[in-house]
């Protein structure tokens, strides 16, 4: 039997016209990351521009890393988002009561107990693995361990950390993710991504899923 198709995520879209290629191309969400620090965090005036370029049946996803309730909530007053992720330490508590599905994301450690963690978030729409790196919250453009993940996590796994059109699709075939979470792999430089890039990733994961 065919296994299901990768979804694709394109995260850390700074510009409209980014967002148009993905949608294009075939990506199922797009990601805003409202994280200042971060260079490809993006203002609420930004992301609503972003947001008007992106159709229904395609999602968007708020990345935020230890957000209070109220930033997060005056977000979801101003903009449409489909999905919430947390990509800091927050407690399962803290990503609830938003009415929102939320993937939690986790920096892979070596030795780290993903299943554990997976049932420690048991209500998360799908859980998110990401390469670890001291004091960087995520976008590292590493890799991390794949053979670390354990077979049959209770959860949806998106996979992320260091993915470009050149590995993913070893990627897909070793772990057969759920999804897979680019934002580094497809950039000419931090923070503005490469439309091309874009688009021959997305057109690896659609190779890989149809043989």
């Amino acid at each position: 039997m065919a296994l299901p198709r990768t979804r694709i995520k394109i995260c850390g879209i700074t510009q409209p016209e980014h967002a148009r290629v993905a949608v294009a191309a075939g990506a199922d969400a797009i990601g805003l990351v409202f994280y200042p620090p971060s260079p490809r965090a993006v203002t609420l005036q930004q992301a609503q521009i972003i947001a008007a370029e992106v159709p229904p049946f395609v999602s968007l996803v708020g990345l935020f890393v230890d957000a209070t309730r109220h930033e997060i909530e005056t977000t979801l007053k101003m903009l449409r988002l489909d999905v919430l992720q947390f990509h800091g330490d927050e407690l399962p508590e803290a990503c609830k009561g938003f009415d929102r599905t939320y993937i939690k994301a986790l920096r892979v450690q070596t030795g780290a107990d993903i299943k554990a963690q997976c049932e420690r978030y048991h209500d998360a729409g799908a859980i998110l693995l990401d390469s670890y790196q001291p004091g960087v919250a995520g976008g590292t453009g590493q890799t991390f361990d794949w053979s670390q993940v354990p077979p049959l996590l209770p959860l949806p796994l998106v996979l992320a950390g260091g993915l470009t059109p050149d590995n993913v699709g070893r990627a897909i075939r070793q772990l057969h993710p759920f999804a897979v979470d680019v934002s580094g792999g497809v950039e000419q430089q931090k923070g503005i991504k490469d439309a091309a890039k874009i688009r021959r990733f997305i057109e690896e994961v659609q190779r890989v899923d149809a043989t």
